[in-house]
């Protein structure tokens, strides 16, 4: 039985003075509207329907957290992007997504989740940049990855690794599908090192 499925829901925040204490250790997941995000939980927790998810860019609309122990919480963060939501609160949900990133001291790595076909659009690469920068571990997520073929999987994962290398350095790429569990392994090994969950196991 995997660790993370024990993830239960725990709030819905608009921003983080409404989160609980700064403590502990928290991982982000982020991209853009409709980039899987919520499915990429709900695999990892081995929950059909922990993280709410729909065809609608722009679901997410608030922090959710997911709580795994006392000192241990999944994030998913609003979409960033072009959802078809008014501009107003478009930009409340920036503004959140921004504060967290920046200000949330217990937040010890950002999975960035990118559609495989589209990867490292402007919006994904100013935040991977960010998330270096701040001296935070990523994760790059290639979503979706069942919808192609082996050979243009791998080339694609190339691609990626490749030309986040080259924008801003080391940046771990992996390809990723939430409907057949290609890159589960290294995502669970990757948030589990983050938590620090080896040395209690």
């Amino acid at each position: 039985m995997s660790y993370f499925s024990r993830a239960t829901f725990s709030i819905s925040a608009p921003n983080i003075q409404h989160l609980g204490a700064d403590s502990g250790y928290e991982v982000a997941f982020v991209g853009r509207s409709n980039a899987g995000k919520s499915s990429a939980l709900n695999k990892l927790a081995r929950q059909k329907q922990l993280a709410r998810t729909s065809k609608t860019p722009g679901r997410t609309q608030m922090i959710n957290v997911f709580s795994l122990d006392e000192d241990r919480r999944l994030i998913d963060l609003p979409g960033y992007g072009y959802a078809q939501v008014p501009l107003a609160m478009k930009k409340k949900w920036q503004a959140a997504l921004s504060e967290y990133l920046h200000k949330r001291k217990c937040l010890k790595g950002v999975v960035v989740l990118m559609d495989i076909r589209h990867p490292l659009k402007d919006l994904d690469q100013e935040l991977i940049y960010w998330a270096v920068d701040a001296k935070l571990p990523v994760l790059a997520l290639l979503t979706k990855a069942d919808k192609l073929k082996s050979g243009k999987r791998k080339a694609q994962t190339l691609m990626a690794r490749e030309a986040s290398l080259a924008f801003c350095g080391d940046v771990t790429v992996h390809a990723f599908s939430a409907q057949s569990g290609i890159g589960m392994n290294e995502l669970e090994s990757t948030i589990s090192a983050w938590m620090d969950l080896q040395a209690e196991a």
